[in-house]
């Protein structure tokens, strides 16, 4: 694994610290480590809704009402195929 030093003011240092001693990561780096993991993610996840906005312009304008693109969000949100849509579109 690399090593890497950076600098933080001493209030994020302190909050780091206190992250680590709370028990919920075993020292600071684990620490950095989640904060980079949750970025990576959240950056994926906004690339993934910037294609599904790009497919929805590229197909021109669509033919049903904002009633009924609700109501089929809705369906789609409990029957959990957002998943779905989502990894056809990258196919």
């Amino acid at each position: 694994m690399a090593t890497m030093n950076i600098s933080l003011p001493e209030t994020m240092k302190h909050w780091a610290e206190q992250q680590a001693q709370s028990g919920r990561y075993s020292n600071t780096s684990d620490y950095v480590r989640d904060l980079i993991r949750k970025d990576q993610d959240r950056l994926q996840k906004i690339d993934e809704l910037q294609k599904l906005i790009s497919a929805g312009i590229a197909s021109g304008p669509g033919t049903r009402s904002m009633e009924e693109l609700r109501l089929a969000a809705i369906k789609l949100a409990k029957e959990g195929i957002a998943d779905e849509v989502l990894s056809q579109q990258e196919s």
